[in-house]
Order: C-alpha cells, then sequence, then structure tokens
C-alpha cells in the first residue's frame, strides 16, 4: 500500500505548476475552458531576462472535443495587467501555454511580449474571462488562495 502511494503521490507531483495554484475552486467543476496550470514563479533568479520572464506562464485548456474561439478573451492579473488573445483557435483536447515574455505564437505557446513578470510570486489571481467580459475561471494562490474574486 506504501509504494502505491508514494507512486500516487510522485505523479500528482510531476504537474508542472506550484502545490498552491493546483487547489484552485475544490469541489468545482471544470468548464469547457479553464486555466489548467500556473508557474507564477519561475525556476532560478529573477532577473527579468526573457528566458526568465518566458518560464512564468499561465496554461488555458479545452476540455471538449470542439474547438474554441479565444479571440477577445483575456488574461488578467490583480494588478490589471491583462493579456488579449488574438486570432486564437484551441482545438478540442488542448491546451495552450501563455507565456509572460517575448516570443513567436505558435498552436501551443503564446507570448504576452512583456519585459517585466506579471504573477506576483506571494499572491495573486490569474483571471480568463471571455469576449464579453464573463468569468471563465480564476486561479488564486497565496493568501487569496481558495477564495473567488
Amino acid at each position: 500500500m506504501t509504494a502505491v502511494a508514494a507512486v500516487a503521490a510522485a505523479a500528482m507531483g510531476a504537474v508542472a505548476l506550484p502545490a498552491s495554484a493546483a487547489d484552485h475552486h475544490p469541489g468545482r467543476a471544470h468548464a469547457a475552458v479553464y486555466i489548467s496550470g500556473v508557474q507564477y514563479d519561475s525556476p532560478g533568479r529573477d532577473d527579468r531576462s526573457n528566458w526568465s520572464l518566458n518560464k512564468e506562464w499561465v496554461d488555458i485548456t479545452n476540455s471538449t472535443r470542439r474547438p474554441v474561439n479565444l479571440e477577445g478573451w483575456t488574461l488578467a492579473d490583480e494588478d490589471g495587467h491583462s493579456y488579449t488573445f488574438r486570432h486564437v483557435r484551441l482545438d478540442g483536447r488542448s491546451t495552450v501555454r501563455v507565456h509572460t515574455g517575448i516570443g513567436r505564437d505558435t498552436r501551443t505557446d503564446l507570448f504576452q511580449d512583456r519585459r517585466a513578470y506579471v504573477w506576483n510570486n506571494d499572491y495573486d489571481t490569474a483571471t480568463l474571462r471571455n469576449d464579453r467580459g464573463r468569468l471563465v475561471d480564476d486561479v488564486s494562490w497565496g493568501h487569496h488562495r481558495g477564495h473567488r474574486h
């Protein structure tokens, strides 16, 4: 039994997001499109290099079989930094990673093209809204963890 528990714990630890962000909205069923992961504290020193900025990211997942047009959707933090999705179609059962730094957009990776960090390491909330401004999902960490905004 202990070996099984250890394997299960190792598998859960393989998820690429901080544990505090993994626990968003316990008991709430995922919507068709949701925030599936957040790396708010990029590994290493916070030196504002493009490499470090791009290690800070948010994953957006479409759990349905149908593609979703994300045109006009926004991803924002508590301080009002906002990224607007442009010409993005998220295929069914797929994920797109939104990096903070500069890069070339692909089907799986989008870049905010910022030269400064967006997500606070100690606490923050990532909020995803549709093109009508309606809340789709949010994830909080730090002292806000588990609270809706």
